[in-house]
């Protein structure tokens, strides 16, 4: 089941959807309206007013459907968002974007979709106002106009409402209302400049640390941190502080570290975002904090990523006598619009590399495989620098394989390969190339006798699974030497090769003997 396409506008659109704030709000009369009447009107059992955010589908309005929320890749309507104009499927089994999804295959077993999308002023579609039924029709002309018509009611309702809102913005003065839309401006291209981070080549933590400062400037936090858990432990490190600030608070993240307790160390478990817009009436306030001036704080997850969490964390700091105002729903806003991005992009470079690992390892003894070989084999003759290469090859195999069966042989592949990686750790690479063919690839120039020695102890190892008789015929070779002539990749592998094949001739030449 393909996933839709990411629109080419989706920071902006994000941005937009959240200017209505419409996101986990309580059902509300006028959209249930309009979702009954798109089921009468269209003789259908579901409807539904769907709104579609960074990593997932939520629902203000539905009829006959149980589930509010979905994940984006489970979403019709993120499909729908795609264009202007509404999306038709008369038989959802027959269309390849859907007929594996979940709502097909299984429960409530749909059969057709159409959708309208919600599209704002800006031009942004944030939504839909969709049908569903669970026998396959097609919806004639009049319908789809109908369901556009209805869509724009809803967009309507939507525009009221934050016309309501703007007008309370009015009330509360017009330079504040200035005030927010300069911080709008400056909050889209803070969640542009967001989305483009996620884009670079960076370590996980360096784009968790990038992102916490162009956040944390936007909304002009007073210090600006990064707050980690992982294997149980907090880890915190300031990213920014405004100049002036009172040096326990500039050494606020060593405090932390220290173990000086605090509201972070309640929250590795946090998964929305916690705003004190009085941090001192928190039991587990730090005192030194709030007498340095601490006002409001905030904490805000940004993902995960090997087994670590990642907590942006500002404060509010007063100045002087001047007040600092709490966080404004536009700072919770962009906090976290950008936040879901950070977290949806660490999701997918974890499954990326996740799936980039598995291309890389061989699936029964778990070592690295050819492809990885040939990769980092053509990276060490680009690098310039010396390495070792050593080709070996289970002497007895065969044999253990006719005689055993096949399910031992693996057992003993398995043993080989795991002791052989155990024992040189992280200083080499261990290959399975295939059968019972396996490569080390060290760094710098290894001597043979101490290589020998690694292979003897997995090769000892593997006999433990096995009945037979079982031994490793190796060949050993390293960049320089006089017998290459030069330091080439394929040289290496070639002298490699013929001496694991003299060996074996030695080896066969003396048990003929024997």
């Amino acid at each position: 089941m393909p996933a839709a396409p990411v629109p080419p506008d989706e920071a902006a659109r994000l941005l937009d959807l959240g200017r209505y704030h419409i996101l986990d709000t309580p059902e509300e009369e006028i959209f249930d309206r309009i979702t009954r009447l798109a089921a009468r009107l269209l003789d259908v059992p579901i409807a539904a007013v769907n709104f579609v955010d960074v990593d997932r589908q939520w629902s203000k309005s539905r009829v006959g459907l149980d589930p509010q929320e979905l994940p984006r890749e489970a979403s019709f309507c993120a499909w729908t968002v795609l264009n202007d104009t509404p999306l038709a499927v008369p038989d959802l089994r027959e269309d390849d974007r859907f007929a594996g999804n979940p709502g097909v295959t299984g429960n409530p077993h749909l059969r057709m979709y159409a959708g309208a999308p919600l599209r704002t002023p800006l031009g942004h579609r944030i939504g839909t106002l969709c049908v569903m039924d669970t026998r396959p029709r097609a919806l004639n002309d009049q319908d789809l106009q109908a369901l556009q018509d209805l869509a724009a009611m809803a967009m309507s309702e939507l525009e009221l409402r934050a016309h309501v809102q703007h007008l309370q913005r009015q009330l509360s003065g017009r330079l504040e209302y200035e005030a927010d839309l300069r911080r709008s401006l400056h909050h889209a291209r803070t969640l542009e400049a967001v989305g483009e981070l996620m884009d670079l080549p960076l370590e996980p933590a360096e784009v968790a640390w990038q992102a916490a400062d162009l956040i944390g400037q936007a909304i002009h936090a007073d210090w600006t941190g990064l707050v980690t858990f992982g294997d149980g432990v907090l880890r915190a490190v300031r990213v920014n502080a405004r100049a002036g600030l009172s040096p326990v608070l500039l050494d606020l993240a060593e405090q932390l570290n220290a173990g000086s307790g605090g509201v972070s160390t309640t929250l590795a478990g946090l998964s929305t975002p916690l705003y004190l817009d009085d941090y001192a009436s928190h039991p587990r306030a730090m005192p030194e904090a709030v007498e340095a001036g601490v006002q409001a704080a905030a904490w805000v997850p940004l993902g995960q990523w090997a087994g670590t969490t990642y907590l942006l964390l500002a404060f509010r700091v007063e100045s002087g006598d001047v007040q600092r105002q709490p966080w404004r729903n536009s700072d919770r806003v962009l906090l976290e619009a950008a936040a879901r991005s950070v977290s949806a992009a660490l999701l997918r470079r974890s499954a990326a590399v996740a799936q980039a690992r598995l291309a890389r390892q061989d699936a029964l003894t778990g070592v690295l495989n050819r492809r990885a070989f040939d990769e980092d084999l053509a990276a060490a003759q680009a690098a310039g620098t010396p390495f070792t290469l050593v080709l070996s090859d289970l002497d007895g195999f065969k044999a253990l394989n006719d005689t055993e069966g096949h399910a031992q042989g693996d057992k003993v592949l398995r043993i080989f390969a795991a002791t052989l990686q155990a024992e040189v750790e992280s200083r080499a690479r261990v290959y399975r190339l295939g059968g019972d063919e396996f490569v080390l690839l060290l760094p710098e120039v290894w001597p043979e006798d101490e290589v020998l020695d690694l292979l003897d102890v997995a090769v000892l190892s593997a006999r433990q699974g096995a009945a037979g008789r079982v031994g490793v015929s190796a060949g050993v070779a390293h960049t320089g030497e006089p017998a290459q002539g030069g330091v080439a990749a394929a040289e290496v592998l070639a002298c490699a090769d013929a001496r694991m094949y003299e060996v074996k001739r030695r080896r066969k030449a003396l048990l003929a003997q024997g």
